[in-house]
């Protein structure tokens, strides 16, 4: 449940995409350096890659001696060069990657092969110790059903948590929302890890795995789901992040599950799945004012105000809030909509009673019910950012889980954005 800023999305989008095939006789270098025989569109690529680059060559000092004739020439070795960067800066960010059981990024996997990267264990084959700490560091496993553990954890994820670039927005999960996402059907509390400071014993990092019963194609499999991992920001320097991730590991690996699942707003090796998040405006005035967005070109606040205008209740006859005597027909309903994908979660009734009936502010969800009987089932979660400096807070809804066997989408998700804005 993770979040990522579009551009996030885009470049997750972009690393998972199939390699196109390459086209007969035309072929085109992903610097731009095309073939006489190319495409005038091919040819205006390389016009405006040269172009660009004889601007480089003359403002620099080291290089306004070469002639500018001879750049074509050097754009093929500008573009080994290029990549040879590119390689070196992916090993040194993923360098703790390449130690895990993961496909790195440019791998070619058979589209045949659905089984674990690494066989399962026996017990006496994982690390029975929790992985060393910097000096004057401990480990922690944080009980949450104590008010003031449960504030610890809520005041390091509140201050260091997912923020924007500027620093304007972070999200700001409630103690509520917390216990909602930390403790479903089967939770451990040994999941529940965190890094303290051994004198003060202040919380300065956490990790957290859920259980999670995941379908891939055919094969369902016990996993977890990771998430919330958070440094404080002072010990970003000491490299906790990777130690973390290996101490949740090898506590998940003694009870016996040697697989997880978890979301990124970048690129890690190696995605299997990519998301990108559509915004739509319920309060444009509020968020124009805190610069979560900005008036349009030709655009004034009355014509915003107009344009994202909603009617005051739904449309749709029958729409009503999920009550508790519904989920056993909405359970099978989702679990029938999720049939269909390669890779998808598979929800018991209770883990759906869980996550899915309406708790105050922190998930909302809605069916409609037509005459004869039918379901259509959507669920928004609730997600307040902290921002700064006009505001306190900022109130979002997002889309979690929609299966609409009847009602039309454009008319199902216009209701939903009432119901989120009401």
């Amino acid at each position: 449940m993770n979040d990522q800023t579009n551009e996030d999305a885009e470049k997750v989008e972009k690393a998972t995409k199939e390699k196109r095939p390459k086209s007969s006789g035309k072929s085109k270098s992903k610097g731009g350096v095309a073939k006489s025989s190319e495409s005038n569109e091919s040819k205006n690529v390389v016009n405006e890659d040269t172009s660009t680059l004889n601007g480089v060559i003359d403002s620099e000092p080291s290089t306004s001696g070469i002639n500018n004739k001879a750049v074509p020439q050097l754009m093929p070795e500008v573009e080994k060069y290029m990549k040879k960067l590119i390689l070196q800066d992916q090993r040194q960010e993923f360098q703790f990657w390449s130690t895990q059981p993961v496909p790195s990024i440019d791998e070619d996997i058979s589209a045949t092969i659905n089984e674990p990267i690494e066989q399962n264990k026996s017990i006496n084959d994982i690390r029975q110790d929790p992985y060393n700490l910097p000096s004057g560091y401990k480990w922690d496993t944080l009980d949450l059903k104590d008010p003031e553990v449960l504030q610890g954890l809520y005041t390091l994820l509140n201050e260091n948590y997912v923020e924007d670039d500027d620093n304007m927005f972070r999200f700001d999960y409630s103690k509520e929302f917390l216990c909602w996402a930390l403790m479903p059907p089967g939770w451990k509390r040994e999941w529940h890890v965190g890094v303290r400071v051994a004198k003060s014993n202040r919380l300065m990092g956490f990790i957290s795995a859920v259980p999670a019963t995941i379908r891939i194609y055919s094969k369902s499999k016990d996993m977890v789901e990771i998430n919330f991992l958070c440094v404080h920001k002072k010990l970003r320097s000491k490299r906790l992040a990777p130690v973390l991730i290996k101490e949740i590991t090898r506590r998940v690996n003694l009870t016996g599950i040697f697989q997880a699942v978890y979301t990124a707003g970048v690129v890690l090796p190696r995605p299997v799945a990519s998301c990108r998040y559509w915004h739509r405006s319920l309060n444009p005035k509020k968020l124009i004012e805190v610069k979560f967005s900005h008036l349009g070109k030709n655009m004034t606040m009355q014509r915003t105000l107009k344009l994202y205008k909603l009617p005051d209740q739904p449309q749709v006859k029958g729409f009503r809030k999920l009550v508790p005597k519904d989920a056993k027909d909405c359970h099978k309903l989702l679990s029938e909509y999720l049939n269909q994908f390669d890779l998808a979660p598979v929800f018991k009734l209770d883990e759906f009673r869980h996550w899915f009936l309406p708790q105050d502010n922190i998930i909302d969800s809605f069916i409609v019910e037509n005459d004869a009987g039918e379901i259509t089932v959507f669920t928004l979660y609730h997600q307040p950012l902290c921002i700064h400096p006009t505001y306190k807070s900022l109130k979002a809804a997002y889309s979690f889980y929609n299966v609409s066997s009847k009602t039309p989408w454009k008319s199902l998700m216009k209701d939903a954005l009432i119901a989120a804005r009401n």
